[in-house]
């Protein structure tokens, strides 16, 4: 990839020649602010456009998107903001957590649309979620609120493992701290027990599948966060080369090749956030659109690697599967 793709993808703005800036930004603007990369993305700007073209809004024809990723630098996240509201565009998507924070602390002025996954009111976004008041509004999708569904569901599949690890970015701590207590919640009510592996780089991810296969942990629950969403194939990799029966919290991983996930549509998350983004920019003001949350959730069941693992599927979770991979 040539230096200039790279920065392009990063997000930086001194990559675009300032005559092609200038016209695209004569056409409405939404900012995309993500904390990931490019290559995990695709499910989100997939239902992001789908929602947008509902309202009317097709990208290149008649507004364009101002893609921001953090390249897993959260710390880059501030500055990106600023440089979206500095254009300035006309509604900034924040996905993630951390982005939507970023993106109120660079403006009370703009519109946001965030996706988060915790309560948006805890989490200071909004003043309350039918009248968010301000220039935020959004999605909870609720993943901080799934651990213990996902954890029941696993102990469902490996019923006879009396340990289930638990893979999470302590980088995360706002997030962390959700999933986990509802994991640790969801565990002592099954019986089971969890054990925490921390994993905030590639190195801590290699560590904890190496500490994973010596101690012979039974299987595996992983966290939502984007760092690790970003390393789809590699822990799908890792997954199956020690032969840990995991569970992922999003459809892709399975495509990717991981045994089960159970967690929002993200394609169907959002298509309601662009369905927003294109009221906003139809002149509706974000403090009037309640805060909702994601109504679709998908389990996801690959048949291929669970034949690989020497699994024998339930007859009950096929029966609840919203998709069945061959």
């Amino acid at each position: 990839m040539k230096r200039r793709e790279f920065i392009t993808l990063l997000g930086g703005a001194a990559a675009w020649p300032l005559a092609a800036r200038a016209q695209q930004l004569a056409l409405p603007a939404v900012g995309y602010l993500n904390p990931g990369s490019p290559e995990s993305d695709t499910s989100r700007l997939t239902g992001l456009r789908r929602g947008l073209s509902q309202t009317g809004y097709v990208e290149g024809r008649n507004f364009v998107i101002e893609y921001r990723w953090a390249g897993n630098q959260v710390d880059r996240l501030p500055a990106l903001a600023a440089d979206l509201v500095q254009l300035p565009v006309n509604v900034i998507v924040a996905s993630a957590t951390i982005s939507a924070l970023a993106a109120k602390a660079a403006t009370a002025k703009i519109p946001i649309v965030f996706s988060v996954a915790a309560d948006p009111v805890q989490l200071g976004l909004v003043a309350s979620l039918n009248r968010p008041g301000g220039n935020l509004t959004g999605f909870n999708s609720l993943i901080g609120e799934l651990g213990s569904k996902g954890l029941a569901l696993l102990h469902d599949l490996v019923p006879s493992v009396p340990t289930i690890a638990f893979l999470q970015n302590p980088s995360n701590p706002i997030f962390a701290a959700f999933y986990e207590r509802d994991v640790l919640a969801a565990a002592s009510a099954i019986g089971v027990k969890v054990q925490m592996f921390k994993a905030g780089t590639d190195r801590e991810i290699d560590a904890a599948f190496a500490s994973l296969a010596q101690e012979r942990t039974g299987a595996l629950l992983v966290g939502v966060d984007p760092f690790l969403i970003n390393r789809t194939e590699q822990i799908v990799a890792f997954a199956a080369r020690h032969a840990i029966p995991t569970l992922y919290p999003f459809r892709d991983f399975v495509v990717a090749g991981g045994l089960i996930s159970y967690g929002v549509s993200l394609i169907e998350h959002y298509r309601q956030v662009g369905l927003y983004a294109g009221r906003i920019l139809k002149g509706e003001k974000p403090g009037d659109l309640p805060v909702e949350q994601s109504t679709k959730l998908e389990l996801v069941i690959n048949l291929k690697t669970a034949k690989a693992l020497g699994l024998e599927v339930p007859a009950k979770l096929l029966a609840l599967a919203d998709e069945v991979i061959e």
